[in-house]
């Protein structure tokens, strides 16, 4: 029996999720965090917990045969990737592979497994950033993001992978401003400071670039100059607006309090398949534009050519139903987030779809306000899945088709084994790698209702 800070060397077997090796002693499942199928590795124990053992990796003795070197000077201290040691094509399989057993192990049955769809795009993806103001680990300013690992020390994000240059020179300009006019950070224990975020938000096929300062209300800042340096800034795409949003809470989450317009517009547009799409500061849209595309050309395919009454639930700004909307009667989206709900109806106005209404409220709520039986509904919840109740009024609908969007396999085998326990049999799955270089992926499921 492994106890707790037992020290062995083992092989990884598999990498199951999310990220994390999986090794046999004594005939026991140790789950070894950031380990990677093929490595030789010298672990320690460091939980057991009704029946689970995890540990962590002292040394890596072997390297995997398929590891190559990062090619970010960051890697291993940066939180945001994951696998940027492992060739694409392996990240490919290593996910797919993972889904697919999750559902089995789930009981999930019957289904055709479509395999997986790659990113048209494995480096500069990314058309949002929300980047953090810290400490450098010397007492310096710093911004980037999160260390591995460590809740308040910053790593900085030289040559990052995941954007484009544009991205980088304005958090250069930004950060350098801050740092000249000796402004503190927000530190998250005292809860004293004034910088807290800087996010970014460029489009891929109009290269608007939306730029959102985040401080606290703790001193007055007058961004005016910021701003100019801003607009002069030599880019690829096109600063179209300039925010500064007030946060007081006390939370690690970006929200605003206030937000007041330096200068320019508070929105960018983004076009996906033929579509214009106004994104806002504070709303959902996928931020891998073009693997979008291919995510959303999936679940049109898997709706069919004629869905009749569509609803579409956690609908954000309204992308998957306007996409959907010439396939439909009508298409009916429920979203809890205000700002969203605006912002998709605006979208579907100025896209001429007639058909498209949105309803903001708690999905949990509003389906007991419909008073009609809907053809399709297609569900794209938060990572933690539908909430059990209002899985249970999707299923008392008996709608005869399903289209499942999912961001966290493990929530959608739990939802899918409710489902199928109520009728509901997954026909087609197919995934999406939206996030190449980490370990996460979308994975789209196609269910019919076929009641016992």
């Amino acid at each position: 029996m492994c106890k707790k800070g037992t020290v062995l060397e083992a092989v990884i077997e598999e990498t199951v999720y999310p990220n994390k090796g999986l090794v046999y002693h004594d005939g026991k499942r140790i789950l070894v965090h950031e380990g990677l199928e093929g490595q030789k590795v010298r672990i320690r124990i460091t939980r057991r917990r009704h029946g689970r053992t995890e540990a962590k990796i002292l040394e890596i003795l072997e390297r995997s045969p398929f590891e190559q070197e990062a090619y970010c000077r960051q890697f291993g201290s940066c939180g945001g990737c994951a696998y940027l040691n492992v060739p694409y094509a392996e990240q490919l399989r290593i996910k797919a592979k993972q889904v697919e057993k999750l559902l089995l192990n789930a009981g999930i049955s019957g289904f055709d497994f479509l395999g997986i769809e790659p990113s048209p795009r494995t480096t500069a993806y990314r058309n949002k950033m929300e980047y953090t103001f810290g400490d450098a680990g010397d007492g310096g300013l710093s911004l980037g993001l999160h260390r591995k690992r460590m809740r308040y020390e910053i790593s900085p994000v030289d040559g990052c992978q995941l954007v484009d240059g544009d991205f980088l020179a304005i958090l250069d300009l930004v950060l350098d401003y801050c740092r000249d006019l000796g402004l503190p950070f927000y530190h998250k224990k005292s809860r004293e400071g004034l910088l807290r975020n800087l996010v970014i938000r460029k489009a891929h096929t109009t290269g608007e670039i939306l730029v959102n300062l985040v401080t606290t209300s703790q001193a007055k800042l007058d961004l005016t100059k910021l701003g100019t340096k801003l607009e002069s800034l030599a880019l690829d795409g096109e600063i179209v607006g300039f925010l500064h949003t007030i946060n007081d809470g006390k939370a690690d989450a970006i929200r605003a309090d206030f937000v007041n317009i330096i200068f320019g517009s508070s929105v960018i547009v983004e076009e996906i398949l033929g579509l214009r799409f106004q994104i806002s500061p504070f709303s959902f849209f996928q931020t891998n534009s073009l693997g979008a595309e291919k995510l959303y050309t999936i679940v049109r395919d898997f709706a069919g050519s004629m869905p009749g009454l569509v609803l579409d639930l956690y609908c954000g700004t309204g992308t998957i139903a306007q996409i959907i909307s010439p396939l439909a009667h009508k298409v009916i989206g429920i979203e809890i987030i205000e700002e969203a709900v605006a912002a998709a109806k605006a979208n579907a106005q100025s896209n001429n779809l007639d058909n498209c209404s949105f309803i903001a409220g708690d999905v949990l709520i509003e389906l007991g306000n419909l008073a009609y039986k809907p053809d399709l509904i297609i569900l794209d919840p938060p990572r933690g899945g539908v909430h059990p109740k209002a899985l249970e009024k999707i299923m008392a609908m008996e709608a005869p088709h399903l289209v499942y969007v999912s961001c966290q396999p493990a929530s959608l085998a739990k939802d899918l084994s409710v489902l199928q326990a109520r009728g509901y049999r997954a026909t087609l799955v197919m995934c999406v790698d939206m996030f190449p270089h980490t370990p996460h992926v979308e994975t789209v499921v196609k269910l019919g209702y076929l009641p016992n």
